[in-house]
């Protein structure tokens, strides 16, 4: 029986979980993560790496050292960065790559949007919109609302925060999927009346803007960064076909 290929997935969303554990009886897979969160989900049967690669060079390096056939993008649409280091890296090692990247929300009747091109566009946006903020978007992108002394915000992670930037804040924890019914009534219960979200995409965060919609709140809604070209598909079933291809050319 001839060795199984290789697959590095570059991991973090639910999507990436699935396809892994779709493909273990077929594929040698690794599942990398940046390990930010302390207790993530992960697929079963696959050898779990967690941590940076250190950049480009190193990244090249891990998928020569470690035979790797084939490298597929599923992490979050906003890991931007690991993002651009595995499109250089397939690149210079000649590797196939696929990004698996769910498709981004859209508005529909009912939504009050308001665009913004990042972080920093979102907190200029805010104070224009409300003065009690819902605040969905990551650890590291707090310090860009630090200066908004006036607002009040609500503080949702899936790990305790060890710090918090901002002057008046509430921080709770949870980890989703949510319910409508339970994103309208934290929404009630800290008198929101702004929400600021990135464009994530997919089902499992959708809930907080229905809420949103449904108590008429206007919504900041962070673009997406620009992405690598390459081959992208949006759903787990096109990746398997994308593996499948691939798995025949071997045989």
């Amino acid at each position: 029986m001839p060795d199984r290929q290789r697959v590095l997935i570059l991991g973090g969303t639910s999507e990436a979980v699935d396809l892994a554990n779709a493909v273990t009886d077929r594929f040698d897979i690794t599942y990398s993560l940046a390990g930010r969160t302390k207790v993530p989900s992960i697929p079963k049967n696959a050898t779990i790496r967690t941590g940076g690669f250190g950049g480009v060079a190193a990244l090249s390096a891990w998928v020569r050292g470690h035979d790797v056939s084939l490298v597929i993008d599923a992490t979050h649409p906003f890991a931007e960065q690991i993002s651009a280091n595995a499109a250089n890296a397939c690149k210079m090692t000649g590797t196939p790559r696929l990004r698996l990247l769910r498709p981004a929300w859209d508005t529909v009747p009912g939504d009050s949007w308001h665009r913004a091109d990042d972080v920093a566009d979102a907190a200029r946006l805010l104070p224009l919109l409300g003065r009690a903020a819902f605040l969905s978007v990551g650890q590291k992108e707090l310090n860009a609302f630090a200066g908004l002394r006036a607002m009040r915000f609500l503080i949702r992670t899936v790990d305790p925060l060890n710090s918090l930037p901002l002057l008046r804040a509430e921080r709770i924890i949870g980890r989703g999927p949510f319910t409508l019914e339970q994103e309208t009534a934290l929404m009630r219960e800290y008198k929101i009346d702004v929400l600021v979200s990135k464009n994530s995409g997919g089902n499992k965060t959708y809930a907080k803007i229905a809420a949103a919609r449904v108590l008429s709140i206007p919504v900041v809604m962070i673009k997406r960064p620009c992405f690598p070209s390459g081959v992208t598909v949006d759903n787990i079933g096109e990746a398997l076909e994308w593996l499948k291809l691939r798995e025949q050319k071997t045989t």
